[in-house]
């Protein structure tokens, strides 16, 4: 009797399927969506710079945004319909734009682009959570550690070592800490709310005066002193709620994507989402998490006016800005960050509420925070699975079903970041265009949906979107149509626009450092592509495959 012996078959993919699990519920993926378009973390903060456009009406401007951003979800939305599978932007763009193409947008985008954001995040906690809770016990000491190299380097690590915590937890760990964070964090915001709610103005000023004085040794009238602070700084005075100039509404849009842009951040988990084929729950999972994180914004935004006042929320901000930013400016007479649900506790003679109120809004940031890497290490799994990355990085754990070769691609870097931006505040500077490379990802997608009924006419005739037209158009090529141009009118402002302060012209190190890391992606992909033809593997046929799940 013979035997013989055959080599085994080599697959397309890296393995016959991807050992993820669908652990999610569509209602964790809307706190997904929900927690990406953060209207605390992300929203109170990037609002905080409105002021350099007074002439805006900051309200509308939130609508128009929503309104604008919802044809992004339609889109999104759609493409998970058509294609539920980890990685999302790269998924769908290296099938329709092409593996070469798509891998180095969803790459730049997604894995080198992220490694920035940790010292933002490290940044946001200390300015909402650190420094103001410092304050508030007494603790000015605390508070000026965490001004300091050191202390901003170690923020950096707590933020690395929660998030990675949290996505070692799993999905199902991650949706229990979200949740968690979802109760505490929206019952914190209703008693944040009903205070400015039953409070009148003239209790705010008498508030403002006080705290200011007892927690930052300001005298006499702290309210109206922060207001002249703002005056001789060059900043806005005399600003009225009711001002709308179209122009300038439509300018605060750059800054209003830098929270409103993201309900989308969590397409590239759909492949671990429970009904993610089915279009309906897809877009209400996406459409809920902007549209209730817009409502709650106006609410903000009308209460401000009624209890702090507008102008003076415009004056802080300013004040606060310019002494950090323009030379000569005069500091606050309250020397951090104006952060509204400090204010508002404020309205409380009583540190200890205070505190309690600071930690509980302070949840709005914890179960926020896996978005920093969760989203990413799905598309470097991706890219792992399809054979352009080692395949050490589409390693999964068996319990748990972490992809922690992706996890660790993302930690390690991100360490080296943030000790940069800790140590060395002169390379900040290009950390501006963080934003702006994720829309140029999110811009070759919506490209990728508008033509994938003609590029993927069999993906797209095969799905369930497929009957979405509008006189005879596809309803993914409109959709895909107006986000473009959404993105590059953001992008055109960002690029040229100075008040945003990413204009080429002033801050050329930022789009020459993203220029480098396109660069970096461009010949991870060649050799890749290279290596994997010598093992007789090509990458181009398994960029028009639909990866397996």
């Amino acid at each position: 009797m013979a035997t013989t012996t055959e080599a085994p078959r080599q697959t397309l993919f890296l393995r016959n399927a991807t050992g993820l699990v669908k652990a999610w519920s569509t209602f964790d993926a809307f706190l997904y969506a929900f927690w990406s378009v953060n209207l605390v973390t992300l929203g109170l903060y990037g609002m905080s710079f409105v002021y350099t456009i007074p002439d805006g009406q900051l309200l509308g401007a939130v609508l128009l945004t929503g309104v604008l951003v919802t044809f992004l979800v339609l889109t999104y939305a759609q493409l998970v319909s058509a294609m539920p599978r980890a990685g999302g932007d790269y998924a769908w763009q290296s099938r329709i734009l092409g593996g070469g193409l798509g891998f180095v947008l969803a790459i730049t985008g997604w894995w080198f682009t992220l490694w920035l954001w940790t010292p933002i995040y490290a940044n946001i906690l200390i300015v909402q959570f650190f420094a103001p809770l410092a304050y508030t016990l007494g603790w000015s000491g605390v508070a000026t550690f965490f001004g300091s190299h050191t202390g901003i380097f170690v923020s950096c690590l707590i933020v690395l070592a929660f998030v990675s915590w949290v996505i070692t937890l799993g999905m199902e760990g991650y949706a229990k800490i979200q949740r968690f964070c979802f109760r505490l964090g929206m019952g914190g915001l209703l008693v944040m709310l009903g205070l400015l709610l039953f409070s009148t103005h003239q209790a705010f000023v008498d508030a403002f005066n006080r705290e200011a004085g007892q927690l930052f040794g300001a005298s006499g009238n702290a309210y109206q002193a922060t207001i002249d602070a703002s005056t001789k700084g060059g900043g806005p005075t005399g600003v009225s709620f009711g001002n709308f100039g179209f122009t300038s509404t439509l300018l605060l849009l750059p800054f209003l994507a830098f929270y409103l842009l993201w309900p989308v951040w969590g397409a590239t988990l759909y492949g671990e989402v429970r009904g993610a084929k089915e279009y309906r729950k897809v877009f209400n999972a996406m459409f809920w998490g902007l549209w209730v994180t817009v409502a709650l914004v106006a609410v903000i935004i009308l209460l401000i006016v009624k209890t702090i006042g507008w102008d003076f929320y415009y004056a802080a901000n300013a004040s606060y800005w310019n002494s950090i930013f323009v030379a000569g400016s005069p500091a606050p007479p309250v020397a951090i960050w104006p952060y509204p649900v400090m204010l508002a506790g404020w309205l409380v003679n009583n540190h200890l509420f205070q505190a309690v109120l600071i930690i509980a809004m302070g949840l709005w940031f914890f179960g926020w925070a896996g978005t920093l890497f969760l989203s990413s290490t799905r598309v470097i799994f991706a890219a792992a699975f399809d054979r352009v990355l080692p395949e050490w990085a589409a390693n999964i754990s068996a319990k748990r079903r972490v992809p922690y070769g992706s996890l660790i691609l993302m930690i390690i870097p991100s360490l080296i970041v943030s000790a940069i931006w800790a140590y060395q505040p002169n390379f900040q500077s290009i950390f501006l265009w963080a934003t702006g490379v994720i829309a140029i990802t999110f811009l070759g997608t919506v490209i990728a949906a508008a033509i994938m009924p003609w590029r993927r006419k069999d993906i797209f005739e095969n799905s369930p979107i497929a009957r979405f037209r509008i006189a005879g158009i596809p309803v993914i090529t409109i959709t895909g149509v107006v986000s473009a141009l959404f993105l590059l009118f953001m992008l055109a402002e960002w690029s040229f626009n100075t008040v945003y302060g990413t204009a080429f012209s002033a801050s050329p190190a930022s789009p020459i450092y993203f220029g480098l890391t396109y660069l970096a992606a461009i010949v991870i992909y060649l050799v890749a592509r290279t290596v994997r033809k010598r093992q007789g593997i090509d990458l181009s046929r398994i960029h028009r495959e639909i990866p397996v799940e």
